[in-house]
């Protein structure tokens, strides 16, 4: 199954390219408003993309952080782990046009077990808004058993969110109200 082009998000306001084997968890229960949520059809894996309030008291690397530690209270983790923070080049966004800055933020943090979480932040000042995108990955033994149905869907990869986050694209910015 090929990546999903333009998918369409929040209601056409953004679009992105969605890796193979993505379901749309809105299909089968309620999201929030704000948040975008797919599951990988065979795996436990999941991507979910927020517009949140712009955190304007942090700055840079430091905002990157403070999500990934906000994640994890929300989420009652016992423990949280910043593995790498890294800035993103803009010119390689999709939303290069609006984008001021964006990180990419690699960790793990103990809900059950630990679970691999990327994030990427893509700050929209000129919106005050904070757009973040988590790629949730278990280890390999929470992940369902890929049998002999199964075996042509492939478990994402880092690359396959990677895409998501290149290829979003704002259509409407009347999304976030009059500006």
């Amino acid at each position: 199954m090929e990546p999903t082009r333009d998918y369409p998000l929040f209601g056409g306001a953004f679009s992105a390219t969605l890796p193979p084997g993505a379901i749309d968890v809105s299909d089968l229960r309620p999201v929030p408003d704000n948040q975008e949520v797919f599951c990988h059809r065979v795996t436990d894996q999941s991507l979910i993309i927020e517009l949140l309030e712009l955190q304007a008291h942090v700055q840079g690397e430091e905002a990157a952080r403070y999500h990934f530690e906000d994640v994890g209270g929300v989420q009652e983790a016992r423990a949280v782990q910043v593995e790498t923070v890294q800035p993103l080049v803009l010119e390689n966004l999709a939303l290069r046009g609006c984008c001021q800055e964006a990180w990419l933020l690699s960790g793990q943090q103990q809900v059950a077990k630990y679970v691999a979480l990327h994030q990427a932040l893509l700050r929209l000042p000129q919106y005050q808004t904070d757009l973040l995108l988590t790629f949730n990955q278990p280890p390999p033994e929470n992940r369902s058993s890929l049998g002999p149905e199964n075996l042509s869907i492939l478990p994402w990869s880092l690359g396959d969110f990677e895409q998501l986050v290149t290829s979003l694209t704002l259509h409407d910015p009347n999304i976030f109200g009059p500006q």
